[in-house]
């Protein structure tokens, strides 16, 4: 029978250390040591006993079939928490950016873009920072002389700024005259106080409006596109930043039976209250696709110089960041979320912001409901500056902190010279784990790659994959390796409220798992950084396979 499968020979980390017993009998291991378990016995899509080969063997039926795991490591399937699937899915349909060091070589890039393009489509980037573009000024008239004939966005690699031409902001009708919005920046000229063509935070809507949005059909084949991709990296399910689009796609997806992804889709704030209306609440759906929590704005992002701070910049004394929401606002909007049965993801990475979205989560206690205890988890994204006094705050309100720790080592020079000794307290993964708070760990994609390996390798060394000789950034930060898989697995089933069915290797649950071509538990860190995923399996069916999972 096709629908049972043992798999064996293995070296399982089943980070399930409630050692519950389930419908075999044979009890789960703990998630640090090896320990005896060797095997996984499959049925459909749940994982039914895991052990030894002999244990698992004697709870199928005869005609299962056997798949050898060659000796290699396996852990639970990995979740990245926080990422934007369809900003991801189209950005490979844009002018590629990343680490682009030079204004000339933005130019280069986009009059090839231009040759390629008729006059009047839009031109769209992604990618570049002023951290790449060291001293260098972004400015509407480089666009202006790369493709005269073009309106041009270029999205920042944060995704808090944008850079447009001339064009555009006239298609906008942005000018000298154009107030800034709400917790939006139009930056100026000094002299002129026309806008110079950089846009951050609420003021990038002001161009978005103008964009034409990608047609359906568009998103879906590039969504449809990179699922496969994400299975190479281990991925069994995510956590997306999306909006109705990506949801749409999603649910087409899922009705066609070609959903080989556990999505969970957070609502966007604009989105609240028809969502209120129609009595949605957070955890509707199924193991494939359900509906998570609010995503609500506080601040910025450091690399455009957004995130809001108690105390100013150290490189730009005039500069605390922006909040992109009062306090009012927020604890307003979490409200009327929580008396709805809707949990909250506050994006907040300066410390100002992290504090503004606590006082906001504390003043909504009384008004979550009694019914939604194990569904309802609010979290706060990012958390990268947290005063030592706001870290025990987090778990004595029950918040998760859901962080993406390749941020620590991409951002620690941007970090370090905005930031200074504050830096020390800086994407404090030690700290807040050493607090009692719960992790949930993702990548921020397309900020940064969805590579959970990567993920981890920054969190247990605090180093860059490419300056491996280099001593980690502030190790006191540093978590263990089961710390790390735990914020893929375990930390991000506990953020879904799906910990009973996922999240770790035990029996009744889903036969979700990645198969390691390193014993990452056991090996030299650093060894981490190069280790491969050879195979994935999502519901007991093999997404990827790099060693044969079809068996015999």
């Amino acid at each position: 029978m096709d629908n049972q499968v043992i798999y064996y020979n293995a070296n399982i980390y089943a980070m399930d250390n409630t050692s519950a017993r389930g419908c075999s009998g044979v009890s789960s291991r703990e998630g640090r040591a090896p320990g005896s378990a060797s095997a996984i016995a499959v049925i459909d899509d749940k994982i039914v006993a895991v052990g030894s080969y002999a244990d698992v063997q004697s709870v199928l039926s005869c005609g299962y079939r056997k798949v050898d795991l060659q000796g290699l490591t396996v852990v639970p399937g990995f979740t990245d928490c926080h990422i934007h699937l369809l900003w991801y899915a189209l950005k490979f349909s844009q002018v590629d950016l990343g680490c682009v060091e030079s204004i000339e070589e933005v130019k280069k890039r986009i009059r090839k873009a231009a040759l390629q393009s008729k006059e009047g489509q839009w031109i769209m980037g992604h990618g570049w920072s002023h951290a790449c573009l060291a001293n260098a000024h972004p400015h509407r008239t480089q666009l202006d002389d790369a493709a005269p004939n073009n309106p041009i966005v270029l999205f920042s690699k944060d995704r808090h700024s944008i850079w447009v031409n001339s064009i555009a902001l006239a298609m906008a009708s942005i000018d000298k005259n154009t107030p800034d919005p709400d917790g939006g920046v139009i930056e100026r000229d000094s002299n002129t106080h026309e806008p110079t063509g950089i846009l951050r935070e609420n003021a990038q809507p002001l161009i978005s409006r103008v964009i034409p949005e990608p047609d359906f059909g568009m998103c879906k084949e590039a969504i449809a596109h990179v699922i496969p991709y994400l299975h190479q990296l281990g991925i069994a399910g995510i956590h997306d930043c999306g909006d109705e689009v990506s949801f749409g796609v999603l649910q087409e997806l899922l009705a066609e039976d070609s959903l080989n992804l556990r999505i969970c889709e957070m609502l966007p704030l604009h989105n609240l209250d028809a969502a209120i209306k129609l009595g949605i609440r957070t955890g509707f759906g199924n193991a494939r696709l359900r509906i998570g929590p609010l995503k609500v704005f506080v601040d910025g992002a450091l690399g455009s110089g957004t995130a809001a701070l108690l105390e100013p910049y150290l490189d730009n004394p005039d500069n605390l960041g922006v909040c992109a929401i009062t306090q009012e606002e927020l604890t307003d909007i979490i409200v009327r979320a929580s008396k709805s049965g809707i949990s909250v993801a506050a994006h907040a990475i300066g410390d100002r912001a992290v504090r503004m979205a606590l006082d906001a989560l504390e003043k909504s206690e009384t008004h979550r409901r009694p019914d939604d205890i194990q569904l309802f988890r609010n979290r706060i994204e990012h958390a990268q500056l947290v005063l030592p006094v706001d870290l025990g705050r987090f778990a004595s309100l029950g918040v998760i902190a859901s962080i993406q720790p390749v941020h620590a080592t991409s951002d620690r020079y941007m970090a370090d010279k905005a930031w200074g000794t504050r830096s020390s307290i800086g994407y404090p993964m030690r700290s807040l784990a050493e607090n009692g708070v719960r992790l949930a760990f993702g990548s921020d994609a397309p900020v940064e790659e969805p590579d959970p390996i990567q993920g981890i390798f920054a969190a247990v060394t605090r180093k860059r994959h490419d300056e491996l000789s280099q001593p980690g950034w502030h190790t006191e930060q540093c978590l263990t390796v089961e710390e790390g898989v735990r914020g893929y697995t375990a930390g991000a089933a506990y953020a879904s409220g799906e910990e009973h069915i996922k999240g770790s290797i035990a029996p009744g649950k889903l036969a979700d798992f990645v198969i390691l071509s390193k014993d990452i538990f056991t090996v030299n860190p650093l060894e981490i950084a190069d280790t491969k995923v050879l195979g994935t399996v999502v519901g007991g069916k093999a997404v990827f396979d790099q060693i044969g999972l079809k068996g015999d």
